[in-house]
């Protein structure tokens, strides 16, 4: 969900500009599913539909983050690059978002009241309390004082944040210890992360019929969201080092077709030895997401207008998915009240919603976002 330099900073390696605008297709996509997700939480939690696996852009987003990262910073270790100024960077590109999303939680659970699910009102010390921790990425154990929604989020205010937390630890882990590992112990870090994964997947550890784990601290979720992220996450590295780039025509258009279907893929049912759900994700996040990385960063744009959509869908991409949530809160506060469980009967809503997600991520990304970067970055980045 990161790149490995913004407009606040000028890295000399280019960027893959075709990864970014993949980036940026996953996060639409994920409003997307959100919606539909609305809808589906609004009927009491029945099967989502149309954007079915939309949930498993996450994965795609911490393969992505693996490789960029990889990328990015694996040779500048010891010459141009600390671990105190590598998380400076890590920071000042995550954080800023991260600190907008929660404010704008509070500002949408304002305004739906200040009421949990149950329609229990929430005290305004118990909100402050949840922005405080927010700010700070400090999550929420189910039933705390300060699980404001009654839903066991780890973020209440901004849901999404979870996989973000999870980028943080990843990012840590990667500076402490990863970065220095070789390749076959890299390879073999990627080979246990997997299995565990696997394992999750093809015998539905937690239940949800998903690979839907990490947003909670309930249960198993910690555990799941963690192989969750480290999987794809060493994997994105260990294809930074070992990439070499194929010859391919239209990468952007190819890969973003393939993730519009891998996401409409019907749920599917049934279990036999194995998940038979499971085993969809786990040929979508084993094989099929890396083999997009690859595409992706092989390829080049070939046009003007393919530049500039693959530049403003990066762009946009991680202020999306950073501050779209709370909306939907609101929006899922509504289809709720009104009893609307079809899209059908809300699409133009949908629309507004969609389009007012995307709008706000603009403005948050240009009056805010790169301001702020570029503030943080002449105050605490000394120029290599």
């Amino acid at each position: 969900m990161s790149r490995p330099s913004s407009a606040a900073y000028v890295d000399s390696k280019p960027h893959y500009e075709i990864l970014d605008g993949l980036r940026g297709v996953a996060a639409l996509l994920v409003v997307f599913y959100h919606i539909f997700e609305g809808l589906s939480f609004a009927a009491g939690g029945t099967v989502i539909t149309t954007i079915n696996h939309g949930y498993l852009a996450v994965d795609f987003f911490f393969i992505l983050s693996g490789f960029v990262i990889g990328y990015a910073y694996d040779d500048r270790w010891g010459r141009s690059l600390t671990l105190g100024n590598f998380f400076k960077r890590r920071l000042i590109r995550l954080h800023p978002m991260i600190v907008m999303g929660a404010v704008l939680g509070v500002v949408f659970y304002v305004l739906q009241g200040s009421v949990m699910w149950d329609g229990t009102r929430v005290a305004t010390s118990m909100v402050m309390l949840a922005l405080l921790c927010a700010l700070f990425f400090i999550p929420a154990a189910p039933g705390s004082c300060y699980d404001i929604r009654g839903n066991a989020e780890m973020f209440p205010l901004n849901g999404p944040s979870w996989s973000l937390f999870f980028e943080y630890i990843g990012n840590l882990l990667y500076a402490l210890f990863i970065h220095r590992l070789g390749n076959k112990t890299l390879a073999a870090l990627v080979v246990l992360t997997g299995a565990g994964l696997a394992w999750f997947m093809l015998f539905d550890v937690v239940g949800y019929g998903m690979i839907g784990v990490g947003w909670t601290l309930d249960g198993l979720n910690f555990f799941g969201g963690l192989l969750r992220m480290l999987f794809p996450f060493s994997l994105g590295m260990l294809l930074a080092r070992k990439f070499q780039p194929v010859r391919v025509r239209g990468a952007f258009w190819i890969c973003s077709a393939v993730l519009l279907v891998l996401f409409c893929v019907p749920y599917i049912e049934g279990q036999a030895v194995v998940s038979l759900n499971g085993l969809y994700e786990s040929v979508c996040i084993f094989l099929i997401f890396p083999a997009l990385v690859w595409l992706g960063a092989s390829g080049k744009t070939t046009d003007r207008r393919s530049t500039q959509i693959c530049k403003f869908s990066g762009d946009i991409s991680f202020p999306l998915y950073a501050v779209h949530y709370p909306v939907m809160y609101l929006f899922y506060s509504w289809l709720i009240e009104n009893k609307y469980y079809t899209f059908g009967e809300i699409w133009p809503m949908a629309l507004v919603v969609y389009v007012g997600s995307v709008l706000l991520a603009y403005a948050a990304l240009k009056l805010y976002d790169e301001p702020v970067r570029k503030w943080l970055t002449k105050r605490f980045l000394k120029k290599k």
